[in-house]
């Protein structure tokens, strides 16, 4: 089970299995040049999620339902964007890609390569950057 399993309600009738889905907390600013430095070896995905917008509770938990990507193909970041707000600013500086919430960003060589937001994120687009 996951750390972002307080975000799922009993309401939400779903009766799968929780995914172990392979987050890395996005804190600290100093990761953001980790980030960049390991998207030289291996793709990186960072999920900014909004705790206090419904849509973005829906499409994280449609996002958790369908991530397939097998574990160590993939670099993937959870950022709090109201809690680490500086954080999020400084991401979309960082890699030239306007705020939206929630929104999927794909690094590669140290630049966004891709982005959604949305209803835009589909977690089965992150295969064709591994």
């Amino acid at each position: 089970m996951g750390f972002l399993d307080f975000l799922k309600s009993d309401k939400d009738g779903s009766k799968e299995e929780p995914k172990n889905i392979p987050w890395q907390l996005l804190s600290q600013m100093e990761q953001l040049d980790e980030i960049a430095e390991i998207s030289k070896t291996m793709p990186v995905a960072i999920f900014k999620h909004s705790t206090r917008c419904g849509i973005s509770k829906m499409v994280l938990r449609q996002f958790e339902r369908s991530y397939a990507i097998e574990e160590g193909k993939l670099k993937l970041y959870f950022l709090n964007l109201l809690e680490f707000r500086d954080i999020s600013n400084e991401v979309s500086i960082r890699f030239q890609i306007l705020h939206q919430s929630p929104q999927l960003i794909v690094i590669r060589d140290g630049v966004a390569i891709a982005h959604a937001s949305h209803h835009g994120i589909q977690a089965h687009q992150l295969e064709e950057f591994v």
